[in-house]
């Protein structure tokens, strides 16, 4: 586990539409290009082999650096090289951060300088949701999932610790990038837990205010 001290000011980072990251969670990747290639080889050389996700915000007519002002770094805990050079890693959610500026320099890949206050509470235990009623969570998302026609190894969505399902399925459903910034964004498990009900019910309706389906 890294401590606090351990993290670096300035870190790389890849910035990819949609995907999210969580601390204490693991997020599977496929690097192929050739500038997330050298990301990935000079991170490696690093002690905490960290890589900041951070998600796209692109404004027309804006300036600015067209990066969201938050995300959240992983370490590299595993990486394999396919035959024709590309890798497929995984990174293990470590915290969230702060962007304070991004850092010009030589490199291919993007960096910037951060900040790690204000989440401390991503460095320490798993988190639990002590308002969590399960039961009616999981009957809301099995009819997400009917409705999307998704399939799901229900017993063991049911098993899972608190922290595990709610961030796995912040990461995994099929969000806007924007709400997924939300869900990253949430100052604890209760309140991410709200956010992503909220965004199922909203895709229930629709994507409108009426009535949810039945």
């Amino acid at each position: 586990m890294i401590k606090a001290a351990e993290l670096p000011d300035t870190i790389a980072i890849f910035p990819l539409p949609g995907a999210l990251l969580l601390p204490r969670a693991r997020l599977p990747l496929h690097i192929f290009e050739p500038r997330y290639l050298q990301m990935l080889e000079d991170a490696l050389k690093t002690s905490t082999r960290l890589i900041g996700m951070l998600q796209p915000n692109e404004v027309p007519g804006r300036g600015g650096n067209g990066l969201q002002s938050i995300g959240c770094a992983g370490r590299i805990t595993q990486f394999s090289e396919t035959e024709d050079g590309r890798y497929l890693i995984t990174l293990g959610g470590v915290s969230r951060f702060r962007v304070v500026q991004e850092v010009q320099g030589f490199t291919p890949y993007r960096r910037c300088d951060v900040k790690w206050d204000g989440f401390d509470r991503d460095l320490g235990p798993e988190e639990k949701d002590t308002a969590f009623v399960r039961s009616g969570f999981m009957e809301l998302l099995e009819r997400y999932f009917d409705a999307r026609q998704l399939s799901a190894d229900w017993d063991t969505l049911k098993e899972a610790d608190d922290e595990l399902l709610i961030n796995s399925l912040s990461m995994m459903l099929d969000f806007d990038p924007e709400d997924k910034q939300a869900l990253l964004e949430a100052p604890s498990l209760t309140t991410r837990r709200e956010t992503l009900v909220t965004l199922i019910e909203y895709q229930l309706r629709g994507g409108s205010e009426s009535e949810m389906i039945q």
